[in-house]
């Protein structure tokens, strides 16, 4: 293994041992406190254009399988362990993740101190960094970092490019991709759902042409202020069909209807986020990886409610509409890697849709 380093914003610079490619690439540096779900963690596109650190110490013990991937091709731009394990043991293991990176062209980094890398990126928060070799030049290098621009097309770069469709012989679904975890998918097909992707700019007229029972709008990466013709096709359909929104979607949703966003300190990535549903009275622990957040105070003229909320910071996890069938969590119901404690979301998903028919049916036969 080479000798590579880690130039962070702020000038902090970390020696360690490159594996995966060796290429030299940027991006916004956060931390993942999952212990296990590495595979699904690289393969999240809403990690588009990021580094990842994991906190857990080793990583790569299981290798890489065929089964555990989010989407075909893997968007981050680097990942940072403290132990790499170079011989996996298991027996769905297909290749080592060095192997898996460098087919991916995604530089990695170990041998660090990720317990300190941590502690910089929660008081400084997120911030640009860079892996490149040990010899090179460093003030070339931190010029690079403190000069390179945040992305803002992330969603482009991870949707779909044209629709197509999963076929089932139950609801009919249109998922609206702004960057999504296949887990998603594999949840939907699992209720014989007959699902339509569709891309993030799809129009609000194409959806409705598509007769569907129920939109969902999934997980994606970055701001959602740059993607403002989902947040119009939004406005459009609210009302008309029944909605649940993920993650970003979430955030989206609270847009279409008002609110606001910002971006926090340095996020939520991980898979062990107590969140409390306050219409059941009952905790969860979530999956999560986002950088914004729905602001408290931006609901408070708006039709939506508050229903979840997150017990570390108190951050809006779930809202819903008052006077039409919609809904959306902050966090990840499918998982992936994860605790499961919010697949129901599924189940409730397409019970609105269900009961939105029959009120549909009474009015029309009244």
């Amino acid at each position: 293994m080479t000798e590579r380093q880690l130039i962070l914003e702020d000038g902090t610079v970390f020696k360690g041992k490159g594996f995966g490619s060796d290429v030299n690439l940027t991006g916004e540096i956060v931390f993942n406190t999952g212990m296990t779900g590495y595979q699904e963690v690289i393969s999240d596109p809403s990690y588009c254009g990021q580094i990842v650190t994991m906190t857990y110490p080793l990583v790569g013990n299981y290798g890489i399988n065929r089964d555990d991937f989010e989407t075909v091709t893997p968007f981050i731009h680097g990942f940072v362990v403290k132990e790499l394990c170079e011989q996996p043991s298991n027996f769905r293991s297909d290749e080592t993740l060095d192997e898996y990176l460098k087919a991916n062209n995604i530089p990695g980094i170990s041998g660090i101190d990720t317990r300190k890398l941590t502690k910089i990126i929660r008081k400084n928060g997120t911030m640009k960094a860079m892996i490149t070799d040990a010899d090179d030049s460093f003030d070339e290098h931190f010029e690079k970092v403190k000069n390179l621009p945040y992305q803002t097309n992330q969603v482009k770069m991870t949707s779909a490019v044209k629709p197509y469709v999963v076929p089932g012989r139950g609801m009919r679904i249109v998922l609206v991709d702004f960057g999504m975890k296949h887990g998603i998918l594999r949840e939907l097909t699992k209720r014989n759902c007959h699902v339509t992707v569709v891309p993030y700019n799809y129009s609000a007229e194409y959806i409705l042409r598509l007769k569907p029972d129920g939109i969902m709008l999934t997980n994606g990466p970055g701001d959602p202020k740059d993607v403002p013709e989902s947040i119009e096709m939004i406005k459009t359909v609210l009302g008309q069909i029944p909605l649940f929104g993920i993650c970003l979607g979430h955030q989206l949703l609270a847009l279409a209807c008002g609110g606001d966003t910002e971006k926090m300190k340095f996020g939520h990535r991980g898979a062990n986020h107590p969140v409390k549903d306050l219409e059941k009275n009952k905790t969860y622990m979530t999956s999560q990886n986002h950088s914004y957040a729905v602001t408290h105070d931006s609901l408070a003229h708006t039709d939506l409610v508050i229903t979840q909320q997150a017990l570390n910071d108190d951050s809006v996890e779930g809202v819903r509409h008052t006077f039409y069938p919609a809904f959306s969590v902050q966090y990840h119901p499918e998982s992936s890697p994860g605790p499961e404690d919010t697949n129901h979301l599924f189940d409730a998903f397409l019970q609105m849709i269900t009961e939105t028919k029959a009120k549909h049916k009474e009015n029309v036969y009244a």
